[in-house]
Formats: structure tokens, sequence, C-alpha cells
């Protein structure tokens, strides 16, 4: 599987032409790339080793819904309906995260590719987008269960003697075929290769974004290869006005060095227009992309010996103790932090004890668990 690069940030940051850029540096520093945008003005044109994949959500949605209707043909006749001709369709709110995440599993999948870069939507948006997959397989899973399979094999019988097929069996079909397709995606979000860019304009109205946003990403354990301050503006500038801003910028980047590593690019006085700006642009900062940082580790501690507790940290960065809530249900924890939740699986040896605590010190969530006498192996 190749190396996956995905580049968001707050809105208007200028997070399309980053991806384009850095799809740029990397095919001229020797890497075969494939770059993914819904936006056709990241195209850089012809370059040696980079292929441009545009992403079209209207004709995705046509093509996956007529198919859809082909494939419940029957179904639709039996109940009355007329199917839809692709001229009627308009896509729906949501087709462009779907089509967005069908093109990234294309691309990580494609022959002869070092890196995808893929030019993703605003931050908040990217966190919601990436966090699908995994959720909507839990949703299949609970609503309709695979492991029902006594009551699948009767299906088919009970069809031909209908002369129709079962509605739950056409329905069971296509939750298959969404499950394997979804499952496909989300190993390309979780997989060793894949990290993240972030790119922001330095300034108070990117850091309150960015550091919600960072929370996103760290629930999802997505690792956040850098962030790029974009159009730095001149700190040697004769200009008092142009001085100041240079001098908030600088407070800001600092910060954020802090954290995380800081690209810094400068400001080109003017949209970038054409490949010779992304040209330009691509040679002012390092952004050929190094390997990819290991996801975020949730380790756990065996404190037994010292409080008779296990503990489960779990890396939140500038987390605030207000904004985080946790449920334990089953053999799954919920986590929300701000706007966003996680439904997570817990590790084996923590399904057998029961949450007695929690804090938040250093940017890191410790989550004690006391071991339940009823369910821990005793020592003999």
């Amino acid at each position: 599987m190749p190396r996956t690069l995905l580049i968001t940030g707050p809105g208007g940051a200028g997070r399309t032409t980053v991806a384009a850029a850095t799809a740029l540096a990397a095919a001229r520093a020797g890497q075969r790339v494939v770059l993914v945008s819904g936006d056709p003005a990241a195209d850089p044109g012809p370059v040696p080793g980079l292929r441009f994949a545009g992403i079209d959500s209207g004709a995705e949605f046509r093509t996956e819904l007529v198919a859809l209707q082909e494939r419940g043909a029957a179904l639709i006749g039996m109940l009355g309906g007329r199917p839809l001709g692709a001229e009627e369709l308009t896509e729906l709110p949501g087709a462009e995260q779907f089509a967005l995440l069908r093109a990234l599993r294309r691309a990580a999948t494609a022959p002869a590719t070092d890196l995808v870069v893929v030019d993703m939507p605003p931050l908040h948006q990217t966190v919601t987008t990436l966090g699908l997959p995994a959720q909507l397989r839990r949703y299949l899973a609970r609503l309709l269960p695979a492991e029902r399979q006594a009551a699948r094999a009767l299906r088919p019988v009970l069809a031909q003697l209908a002369g129709v097929p079962m509605p739950a069996q056409w329905l069971y079909e296509a939750a298959a075929r969404w499950d394997e397709e979804l499952a496909a995606v989300q190993a390309v979000i979780e997989a060793d290769t894949t990290a993240v860019r972030v790119v922001a304009e330095p300034g108070p109205a990117a850091d309150a974004a960015l550091r919600t946003g960072l929370l996103g990403l760290a629930l999802l354990r997505l690792p956040v290869a850098d962030l790029v301050a974009n159009r730095l503006v001149p700190r040697d500038s004769a200009d008092p006005w142009v001085a100041g801003i240079a001098a908030r910028q600088e407070a800001f980047r600092t910060a954020w060095s802090k954290d995380l590593p800081v690209v810094g690019l400068p400001h080109p006085g003017r949209d970038p227009q054409g490949p010779e700006d992304l040209a330009a642009l691509a040679a002012a900062g390092p952004l050929a992309p190094e390997a990819a940082p290991g996801r975020p580790h949730w380790a756990v501690e065996d404190r037994r010996a010292e409080d008779g507790v296990l503990v489960w940290a779990v890396p939140l960065p500038r987390a605030v103790k207000s904004e985080l809530d946790l449920v334990r249900r089953g053999d799954e924890l919920l986590l929300a932090v701000g706007p966003y939740r996680r439904i997570v699986p817990l590790p084996s040896a923590l399904r057998r004890c029961t949450v007695s605590g929690a804090a938040l010190a250093d940017g890191v969530l410790r989550i004690r668990f006391t071991p339940d006498p009823q369910l821990w192996p005793r020592a003999h």
C-alpha cells in the first residue's frame, strides 16, 4: 500500500494549493504520485510521475444510485415503484463525502504508486468524513447482524417459492457490499502509512479551529505529520502594519511548533495561478513528505501492584476537562471530545474491569479500570 497524505485545515487556509504543491514537490523528488481532489484547479498539469485523479461527486452519486436500483429492480417492481433515470437524479447532501472516500480507496490501491496526496475538505468536515467508515460499519453490524446465518440461509428458498427476491435477502446482500467497501476505506484510513498534513494561516481564528480539529484527529488516532503555516508575510518589512502582522504570525507559529513540526510557506502576494506558481510554492518549503509518523498509541498501563488498577492512556493534546465525556457500554467505551464522539472497543484486559475514574493531565486522558473479582483470573 502506498503512503497516503491527507491535507486539510481551517476553511480558506489554502489547503488545495498546498496539496497540489505537495504532490508536485514529491513528484519532482522522484516519487510516483496520485493527487486526489474535487477541485479541477488543483491539477498542476502534465508533470512526470504525477497523476491527477479528479472527483465528480454528482456523477458518482448518479452511477451508484442507478446501480442500486438495478440490483433491487425486482423488489421495486414488487412494491409498484418506478426506477428513476440518471438524468432525473440530483446528488443529495453527503454525496461529496462518500465520493471522496471511494476516490481515496481507488487511489490507495492503484498500482505503481508511491504516494497518494488527498485534498481534503475543511478540518471539521475532514474529521467527520474520516470517522464515517468505522461508524457506519458499526451501525450495519448492530442493525443487520451478519451472524444470523440460519435465517439468511432460508431466504433463497423463500425467494424461489415466492418467485421474487425477498426484501430481507436483498437488504442483507446490499449491507454486505456496503460493509466490504467501508472496510476497504477504513483499512486505508487506519493504515500505518497514512498521515495528515494540516494547513493554517497563523492567527487566532485558525488557532481555535486547530485545537478542536486536532482533538478530533487524535480521537480517530490519526497521526499528524506536520503543520504548514501558510501565507507568512515578510518579518523584515519596513511597513509597521506588515511588521505587526508578521509578529502575530510568528507568535502563533512558535506556539504551534511546541506540539507539531511546522513548515513555513511565504505569502506569494496573490492567489497562485498555474503550474509556475505551484512550482515556486513547492520549492519554497520542504513539502515532499517524509516517512509517515506512527499512529498515536493508546497504552494500557498495568498499575495493579501500586494502585490495584489498570490505566488506559489516551493522548488528547490541548484538551479541556469540561469538554470531555466518557460512558462505558458493555465492551465499548464512548468517548466525547467537544463536538466529536467515538465508540471504541475495549482491549480484552479492560473488558473484565469496571471504570473507576479518569483524569486529564498534560494532554493525556488516563482512564482507570478496576479488575472485577468475578471476571479476573485468580492468582494461584
